[in-house]
C-alpha cells in the first residue's frame, strides 16, 4: 500500500478557520469531503516548503510556513493508501485567495467545525481545534 507524507494548513482569520471542500476524484470515499488546504510532500522537500508550495498552487497565496507553526500530525489508513498528515496553524491577515482545486469553502468558528463532513484524516485535527481554540 502506498504511503504519503501530506501537509495541511489550518488558516485562521478573526478566530475563524478556512475549510475547503474537495472535488469529485479518484476515490469516491473522498469525494466532496472537507479538508484543510495542502498536499503531498515531494522528494527532498521539507514539510514547510511543501505546504508553502501547495498554498501557492491551491489558493494562490504566498505564505512562508515556519517550523513554529506546527500543530499536530495524524497517521491514517484509507482503503487504497495511507498518509501521515502534518498540520500547521497559520494566522492570516486576509481572507483573499483564489480557489483553484476545491469546489467550495467556508470560514467557521471552531465550535462549528463538526457541522461539515470532514475527510477522516482531518477529523482528529478538527476535534483538537474545537477544544483548543
Amino acid at each position: 500500500m502506498k504511503h504519503y507524507n501530506v501537509t495541511a494548513a489550518i488558516l485562521v482569520h478573526d478566530n475563524q478557520i478556512l475549510c475547503m471542500q474537495r472535488p469529485q476524484g479518484k476515490f469516491d470515499y473522498m469525494d466532496f469531503k472537507y479538508e484543510f488546504p495542502g498536499g503531498k510532500v515531494e522528494a527532498g522537500e521539507s514539510l514547510e516548503a511543501a505546504l508553502s508550495r501547495e498554498l501557492r498552487e491551491e489558493l494562490e497565496i504566498k505564505i512562508n510556513v515556519k517550523k513554529s507553526d506546527y500543530y499536530m500530525s495524524v497517521d491514517y489508513t484509507y482503503p487504497d493508501f495511507s498518509i501521515t498528515l502534518h498540520s500547521y496553524m497559520i494566522h492570516v491577515m486576509s481572507r483573499q485567495f483564489v480557489m483553484t482545486e476545491h469546489v467550495d469553502f467556508c470560514w467557521l468558528n471552531p465550535d462549528e467545525l463538526l457541522t461539515l463532513d470532514w475527510a477522516p484524516a482531518d477529523d482528529p485535527i478538527v476535534r483538537r481545534l474545537m477544544t483548543n481554540l
